[in-house]
């Protein structure tokens, strides 16, 4: 029977367990404590924070990290402006980036979230206002969401993902870590 974690990885962690590549050490999964034999179903970038979910079943895994299964991932983004609603609807028709066009996305404004303090904090400018959006894809290239909100002039300034599907970060602290049930719909049907 598969098994599914979720992660609140924090801000600066990669979403992996080893970084031998890199000439200065980096923070990793490896130091959250994880049971073995689970790996990440999905990436987020290093600069990006919130849920990640990870799972010992390679075809959940591909289920949930897959762009053509079209599994929504929900992200608070903080981005730098005041958009108005028309400043929005590109990022819901979808916006052309270098690597092709992107489906649409669900976006609306949303009051600042309860969410963690930052460290390090995000630089605020005092003539420069900031605001945050709800954006929902169901796709995953690499810094998507980044990319899309700087095409429309808007660059994300913090980005936290609290959806991945039916599951949320709902209360998980960063570091902190949930075991959570594979609805019967996605568990995998082994041969």
């Amino acid at each position: 029977m598969a098994r599914l974690l979720l992660v609140h990885k924090p801000w600066g962690m990669l979403s992996q367990f080893t970084d031998a590549r890199s000439p200065a050490p980096r923070a990793t999964l490896s130091a959250l404590g994880l049971p073995p034999g689970f790996y990440p179903a999905g990436r987020l970038d290093r600069d990006s924070e919130g849920l990640l979910a990870l799972t010992d079943d390679g075809r959940l895994q591909a289920r949930i990290a897959d762009p053509r299964t079209r599994m929504p991932k929900t992200y608070w983004a903080q981005v730098e402006g005041d958009p108005s609603e028309a400043d929005l609807e590109p990022l819901r028709r979808g916006v052309v980036l270098a690597d092709g066009p992107t489906r649409p996305a669900r976006v609306r404004r949303i009051p600042p979230p309860d969410l963690p303090p930052r460290d390090p904090p995000i630089r605020v400018r005092l003539t420069v206002p900031d605001s945050w959006l709800e954006i929902t894809i169901a796709e995953g290239r690499n810094r998507q969401v980044r990319r899309m909100t700087a095409h429309v002039g808007l660059p994300t300034l913090r980005l936290v993902r609290v959806r991945i599907g039916p599951w949320a970060l709902d209360g998980l602290a960063p570091g902190q870590w949930r075991e959570e049930p594979v609805p019967p719909a996605l568990a995998p049907r082994h041969r």
